[in-house]
C-alpha cells in the first residue's frame, strides 16, 4: 500500500510539474513579443509582405463639413496614387521612397493628406515601423475616455523633430485581443486632447484586420473608410 501511494504521489507530482511547465510556456509565449509587436500582430503585420496594394477612401466629418479622399498605395515600393477630384487637383502619382523636398506643389499638399489618412487606417502597423516612437504601458487598466469601462493603456510619443506634426502623443486603449478600442490624440503633445475617438467596425481586408469607423464623443466628428480592397502579390 505504501509503495502504491508513493507511485501515485510520483504520478501526481509529475502531472503537476508538466501542467506548471505548460502554463509557464503559455505565459512566456503570451509575453514573447514587445508591446508594439503584439499590437501589430493583432492587425496582420506577420502577413503584410503579401500585400501588394491597398485601395481605400478616407472620409471625415468635421462639424457640417465632409471630406473624402481616394487612395491606392503599394507598400512594398511606397508608391502612392491619389485619385483626387478635379477640385482636389486630379490624380497624382509619386514614390514616397524618393520624395525628398518635392518641387511639385501638388505633392507638397497631397503627401500630408496621405500620411494622415494612412495612419488612421493602419496606425498599429505604422507604429511597428516607427521605431523612433517611444511606447509605454500602464501597469493597471485605465478608464476609457468615452463611455464606461477600462482597458490597457499604451502611450505613444513621437520625437519632437520628425514628421509633419512633430511631438505627437497618442493614448491607445487596447482590449484583451490587442485591438485598439479608443484613442486620444494630442497634436504636438498638447495637454488638451486634439481628438478622442473610438476604433470600431473591425473587418478583414485580405490578411489584415482594420477598424473602419472612428467616432467622437458627439456627432461633430467622425472618420470612416469605404471601398477598402487589398490586392496580394503573385
Amino acid at each position: 500500500m505504501i509503495h502504491t501511494n508513493r507511485s501515485r504521489l510520483r504520478i501526481w507530482t509529475g502531472a503537476v510539474l508538466v501542467l506548471s511547465l505548460l502554463l509557464l510556456a503559455a505565459a512566456v509565449h503570451a509575453n514573447a513579443f514587445p508591446v508594439r509587436e503584439q499590437l501589430a500582430r493583432a492587425y496582420g503585420i506577420q502577413e503584410f509582405t503579401q500585400v501588394e496594394e491597398i485601395r481605400y477612401t478616407f472620409n471625415a466629418k468635421i462639424g457640417d463639413r465632409v471630406v473624402s479622399r481616394r487612395w491606392a498605395w503599394m507598400p512594398q515600393t511606397d508608391r502612392v496614387t491619389f485619385l483626387g477630384t478635379e477640385e482636389q487637383g486630379g490624380t497624382v502619382v509619386y514614390d514616397r521612397a524618393d520624395l525628398g523636398p518635392p518641387s511639385n506643389e501638388l505633392i507638397k499638399k497631397v503627401d500630408p493628406w496621405f500620411v494622415n489618412d494612412n495612419y488612421w487606417l493602419i496606425f498599429p502597423l505604422r507604429l511597428f515601423w516607427d521605431r523612433s516612437a517611444a511606447v509605454t504601458a500602464d501597469e493597471a487598466p485605465a478608464p476609457l475616455p468615452i463611455g464606461t469601462g477600462r482597458a490597457k493603456r499604451l502611450v505613444v510619443s513621437y520625437p519632437s523633430n520628425e514628421g509633419y506634426t512633430p511631438g505627437d502623443v497618442y493614448e491607445l486603449f487596447v482590449d484583451k485581443s490587442d485591438r485598439i478600442v479608443q484613442w486620444i490624440y494630442r497634436k504636438g503633445g498638447d495637454p488638451k486632447p486634439t481628438r478622442i475617438t473610438t476604433w470600431e467596425d473591425y473587418r478583414r481586408a485580405g490578411p489584415l484586420t482594420l477598424a473602419l469607423d472612428h467616432r467622437g464623443a458627439d456627432e461633430g466628428f467622425r472618420v470612416w473608410f469605404t471601398d477598402v480592397a487589398v490586392r496580394l502579390t503573385g
